[in-house]
Order: structure tokens, then C-alpha cells, then sequence
């Protein structure tokens, strides 16, 4: 039998084809700021800085270099700034807002390969070592970026590479052609960045103009501007009023909602349910015969009068700021035109809202998910858009945490992209995270806990929280002392001397406060014990006063908002910092810029009945005051200047003669002291 041959067949697997991006040795994370993992835009203005940092690390010992990247967003092509290394691989650079558009930034990291081979020459060169391969492997890296130069860089960088080569020329020669500042900065400008790393995603930056960031509110109602009770006064009156906001030197003046106000079920004085017949109702009870929210109530005037109000305000220097209040009275014509656009009880009435145990008669709320949706999600932000078209730019939203946030994030946005430059305030007294994410879907400022934290310990531990964690990124808060709905018993025990002290304090504390009509003559008596409630408020009932009594704090608003325009720490709530006092009555702090050129000292009495004193500590270092510097401690409130020494300082504060000091830092040095 013939033997047979047996053949043997080597079959080579597939190999797979690796992804170059593998290459990539540089790791870029923990990029701030950025507001749940860079899904909310963090929000500036123009003439703000974003400061960015990152982690930036590779394996290895190779030196690492880092670029802030940023542009308007919908540019091409990306501005660079290099990024400092601050320790521990972290990475720090900035970039300043300059334009009224959204803006966004990533952060980029790579081996910087000729810094590398330029530091172990150096070491090389330092230990005596003979270095001729290293010259020719910079020739190498200079010739290959050569390739990537243009015009003059291209010719220069190919004769350095030539230098370097030359081993005609001595070794001394060609290191300090090496190690020249010039050809490291000309080797920066092309290197090869084909494998850096980028920061998975882009950041985003929401844009608004400078009254986001910085403003004074006083709150009034129109109808109360004249002198007869019986009757609202109209827009007209009301312009009369404006040079007296004006010089308490207020930027916005807002208004409670202006339209048609119904009188089924409506609200009599301190909210009775038997109104008298010519009882005027509450203005958040919107819409009657004469029209709905785009309205306006017959008692104030016309449109016309009301464009007229808007044009007299901007002459005054004032904006004003309009109420937006989602619900109807039962005479709304929305009631009958869409009833769909309300929740309906079992026996086929509307629902009125409802506060247990507040019950609120005169008004229905809508119901954002009604069959028409859609429908009413388009009337209501045309609302606003319809005010907008009149003149009116800020918006403060109430109670805009019982409807949809979905409805918020897209009605902002729409309404912004035909006017850029409105700001909406929210109104949102409820739970931090809801408070917080009001502000993450377009709210530019948000009221906040202010009115309740009294203590020295609650607004220290507050602010600390508003001003130095990453809420500061997203949320701004509008500090009101009181409202229509808030008479704290602070204000309500404490007198004149309560009033000043929280005027002070929201005033200095944020950037944006607000008062309410009828502060400034300290108007403190409650519908009855243990209500925040005022009574006789003017929610239900016009209300005229008389601003020139001789206690008012007319004068001193004024000189506080002379100084908040005077001093940029106080434009911004970041650079605020607490220090230490021997005395838990005693509150001191100070805001200042980053680089220390404009500082601010607060201490306030929080005790209005007694004399409080006691030493405070300064941080010195961090203002970039020596101890041997005098400090001069100016207090803008009285015209008077101390002179101190040292970062422990004696204070006395009486609130029968002054409740605060607002001191303006100077230095004098030793040589001119």
C-alpha cells in the first residue's frame, strides 16, 4: 500500500486593528467649573472671569503641558490660553466674558515632548555627562516641527536643527542653542498635538447682561401712589413717585401684577372673604371682563399709560420689573375660552388653589398637564413675550416651583432667543434642591432663605454655602428684606435699629437685594402674633403712605446703594469671607476683588436692643496687608475714619446710635504713615 503525504495547513488568526486614539497617554477629568457633570451651564457677565481647572496627568516622567480652550458658542475655530500647573496636577488658566452670547469651554493636555527632551539635557548637561545623542535627538524634534511651521519660523527652526547638528561647532554652543528661551517659545508654537487629550465634553456658559449679577429692587404698587384710599391711583400718579425711588439710588423697580382684577371670591382687607363693595382685591387674582394677563386694570390707566410709566422709569434710571403670576381668577376670560386648561373637581367646578391651611378662592391654577398642553404652554409664554414687547425686560416669576419645570426650561429659552436680555427672578421659597433646580433651567436669580436666617451662625453657614460651593456656579440669589407675604419677627420686635441691620446685611452680603414698599418707614406690625402676615396689607387694600416721616431710612438706602456702585467687591457675591469675633451678637465680613485692590468690611450688631462690642480678627495676609501697614477703616454710612494696627481690632456698636459699620479698607505704609 503506497504511503500517503500528509500536508500541513498554518492558518494566521485576524489580528485586530487597534484604535489610535489609544495612544492618547494623557488623562484630562475632574474640569471645573461645571454644574452636574456639564449638563447646566454655568452662568457669568460680560466683564467676568471664568477661572478653569483640571486635573491634567500622564504615565511616566515626561513633562505635560495643558490649554484652556474657549469661543462664543457657534464660532469656529477655538481661543487658547496656556494653563499653569498649580500642584499636585492640577491646572488652573482663565478666560474673561466678553461678548452678551452663551459661550464654552474644554480643556486639552498632551506630552510636551521637546520640553521633556529640553530638561533632561539640562540635568544631563548639570551632571557633566557627555551629550551628543541628545543634540542630535532636539535636532529631530525641531526639524519635525519645522514641518508643521510656516514663512520665518519654518526657515529659523530648520537652522536650529542644522546648529544643533553641527558637530564642527563645540558642545557649550550647541546646549545654549538648545536650552535658548527663544526656541522654547518657538517650539511651543508648533507642537505636535496629534495625540493630546480633550476633555470629554465642552462646558457650557449662559451669558447675561450685568442686572443678573448686580442690581437693588424696591418693590411698589402702583394703585397705592396717590393720596386717596378710596380709589387706585394710575400709572400717571405713580410716575410722580419715580424721582423718590430714583434717589434712594434703586435700578429696578418692580411691580406687582398690573392686569383686570376679578371679583368672584374676591379678597377683602387682611384677606376677609366678605369684601366690601369697593374693597380692590388682590392683584395676583388675574383677569375680569376687561381682560386677562395681557391687560391692564382699568383703575392704573391703559397700555398706553403703561408704556408711558415704562419710558418715564427709564428716564429715572430705573427698569422696571413686571410680576408674572400663572393663574387665573374665576372671571378670567381663559376660564371660559379654555376650561380645559384647568383641573376640575368631581362635581365639575375648578379647583381653586390652596395652601393648607391657606385657601385661596380667587384663584384658579392651571394645570400644565391638561389635554391642551401644548396650548396653554404657548399662551402663557407668549405672556411674557407680549411684555417684553413693551419695554419690560425682568421678570420676577411667583411660585414658579408648583409648575412644570419642563415648561420653565423650554418657555425661557424660547422667550430668549427673541429678547436676550430678560432676566427672570424666581420666587421659589420652598426646598433647596427645588429652589436649586429652578436656577439650573434658566432662572437668573432666586430668592432665597435670607429673611429667616437671623443669627450669626445661619447666615455664616448659608452664605458659606451660597458664595463658596458650587451653587454659587448656577444660582444667584436676590436677598429681599421683606415682601408683601414676609414680615420676619425680627423686623417685627426689633424696631429701627432691626430694619438697619437687615438693609445692611442684604445690601452687602449679595449682590442683588431687594426691599418692599414701606421698609424704609419701618413698617413692622403683624395681622396678629406669630404671622409673617402685615396687617392691613396692601395685597388686599390700597394703601397710600407718607415717605418723607423724619425716621425714614430713605437717606441711609441711599448712601448704601452710592457705595454698592462705587465698589466693585460689592458687585458680585464671590469674595466673601467671615472672620472671627469674641462675640456671637457680632457679625463681621468683607467682600472683596481677587486681587485685593477694593475691600469692604461689614460688622453688624445683630442684637437691636443692646450695646454689643468686642474685638474682630482681620486676615491681613489675605488682603496683602503687612503687619506694620496702618489700615484705614472709612465707614461710608457716617463720613468716619479709624486708623487700626494689626489684625486685632475693637469695635462697639450701639443701636440706638449706629446698628453697622460699612468701612472702605485703605492701607497707608510705613513710610507714609
Amino acid at each position: 500500500m503506497a504511503k500517503r503525504t500528509q500536508t500541513s495547513t498554518t492558518v494566521t488568526p485576524d489580528v485586530p486593528t487597534l484604535d489610535p486614539q489609544l495612544l492618547r497617554r494623557v488623562i484630562v477629568e475632574n474640569v471645573t467649573p461645571q454644574v452636574d457633570g456639564g449638563q447646566v451651564p454655568i452662568k457669568r457677565t460680560p466683564g467676568e472671569d471664568v477661572i478653569v481647572e483640571a486635573d491634567v496627568f500622564a504615565d511616566g516622567h515626561d513633562t505635560l503641558a495643558a490649554a484652556l480652550l474657549w469661543r462664543p458658542q457657534g464660532k469656529d475655530g477655538w481661543n487658547e490660553t496656556s494653563m499653569d500647573a498649580v500642584g499636585n496636577d492640577r491646572w488652573r488658566a482663565r478666560f474673561r466674558i466678553t461678548e452678551m452670547t452663551a459661550y464654552e469651554y474644554a480643556v486639552e493636555g498632551w506630552i510636551d515632548r521637546f520640553e521633556s527632551w529640553r530638561l533632561a539635557l539640562s540635568k544631563k548637561v548639570g551632571a557633566g555627562q557627555e551629550v551628543s545623542n541628545e543634540l542630535l535627538e532636539g535636532a529631530a524634534l525641531i526639524r519635525e516641527a519645522a514641518k508643521r511651521a510656516r514663512g520665518n519660523d519654518k526657515k529659523q527652526l530648520t537652522e536650529q536643527a542644522g546648529a544643533l547638528e553641527e558637530t564642527s561647532t563645540d558642545a557649550a554652543t550647541r546646549v545654549a542653542t538648545a536650552l535658548a528661551e527663544d526656541l522654547k517659545a518657538q517650539m511651543a508654537r508648533y507642537e505636535d498635538r496629534s495625540r493630546a487629550t480633550r476633555s470629554d465634553r465642552a462646558f457650557a456658559v449662559m451669558v447675561e447682561r450685568e442686572r443678573a449679577r448686580f442690581g437693588a429692587w424696591y418693590e411698589m404698587f402702583p394703585r397705592s401712589a396717590g393720596t386717596d384710599p378710596s380709589r387706585s391711583a394710575t400709572f400717571d400718579e405713580a410716575a410722580a413717585q419715580l424721582p423718590y425711588v430714583a434717589a434712594m439710588g434703586f435700578d429696578v423697580l418692580y411691580l406687582p401684577p398690573v392686569h383686570p382684577i376679578g371679583r368672584s371670591f374676591r379678597k377683602g382687607r387682611n384677606n376677609s372673604l366678605t369684601p366690601e363693595p369697593d374693597e380692590p382685591g388682590s392683584p395676583w387674582a388675574i383677569g375680569a371682563a376687561e381682560g386677562g394677563h395681557k391687560a391692564i386694570d382699568p383703575g392704573l390707566g391703559t397700555l398706553e399709560d403703561f408704556d408711558r410709566f415704562v419710558k418715564a422709569a427709564e428716564r429715572h434710571g430705573l427698569e422696571v420689573a413686571l410680576d408674572i403670576a400663572y393663574q387665573a381668577s374665576p372671571d378670567h376670560p381663559y376660564v371660559k375660552e379654555h376650561p380645559s386648561w384647568f383641573r376640575h373637581r368631581p362635581d365639575g367646578t375648578i379647583k381653586y388653589a390652596e395652601n393648607p391651611p391657606k385657601k385661596y378662592q380667587d384663584i384658579y391654577p392651571f394645570d400644565f398637564e391638561s389635554e391642551d398642553w401644548s396650548g396653554l404652554w404657548q399662551e402663557l409664554e407668549s405672556v411674557i413675550e407680549f411684555w417684553a414687547s413693551h419695554g419690560v425686560k425682568i421678570f420676577r416669576v411667583d411660585n414658579p416651583h408648583t409648575k412644570s419645570f419642563r415648561f420653565w426650561q423650554w418657555a425661557l429659552a424660547e422667550i430668549r432667543k427673541t429678547y436676550p436680555d430678560t432676566i427672570f427672578l424666581s420666587e421659589a421659597f420652598t426646598r433647596p434642591k427645588v429652589m436649586r433646580y429652578l436656577a439650573k433651567v434658566g432662572f437668573s436669580q432666586s430668592y432665597s432663605y435670607f429673611t429667616w436666617r437671623n443669627s450669626k451662625e445661619e447666615l455664616t453657614e448659608y452664605f458659606t454655602e451660597l458664595t463658596q460651593t458650587d451653587v454659587r456656579e448656577y444660582m444667584r440669589p436676590n436677598l429681599f428684606a421683606n415682601t408683601p407675604d414676609i414680615l420676619h419677627e425680627y423686623l417685627q420686635h426689633g424696631g429701627r435699629p432691626a430694619f438697619q441691620a437687615r438693609l445692611v446685611l442684604a445690601a452687602t452680603l449679595g449682590a442683588s437685594y431687594g426691599i418692599y414698599s414701606g421698609f424704609e418707614l419701618c413698617e413692622n406690625t403683624p395681622v396678629k402674633p406669630g404671622s409673617e402676615e402685615y396687617l392691613d396689607s396692601e395685597k388686599y387694600q390700597i394703601k397710600p403712605r407718607n415717605f418723607q416721616q423724619a425716621d425714614s431710612l430713605a437717606e441711609m438706602i441711599a448712601i448704601i446703594n452710592r457705595v454698592r456702585r462705587a465698589h466693585p467687591a460689592l458687585q458680585t457675591d464671590r469674595g466673601l469671607a467671615f472672620h472671627r469675633t469674641d462675640n456671637r451678637l457680632l457679625i463681621c465680613y468683607s467682600k472683596r476683588t481677587e486681587d485685593a485692590s477694593d475691600i469692604v468690611l461689614v460688622i453688624v450688631n445683630l442684637d437691636p436692643f443692646h450695646m454689643q462690642h468686642g474685638w474682630i480678627q482681620l486676615p491681613l495676609e489675605d488682603w496683602h496687608i503687612g503687619p506694620s501697614h496702618t489700615i484705614e477703616a472709612h465707614d461710608v454710612l457716617t463720613d468716619e475714619t479709624y486708623y487700626w494696627r494689626g489684625e486685632r481690632n475693637y469695635v462697639r456698636l450701639d443701636p440706638g446710635v449706629r446698628t453697622a459699620h460699612v468701612l472702605a479698607i485703605g492701607v497707608r505704609r510705613p513710610d507714609h504713615a
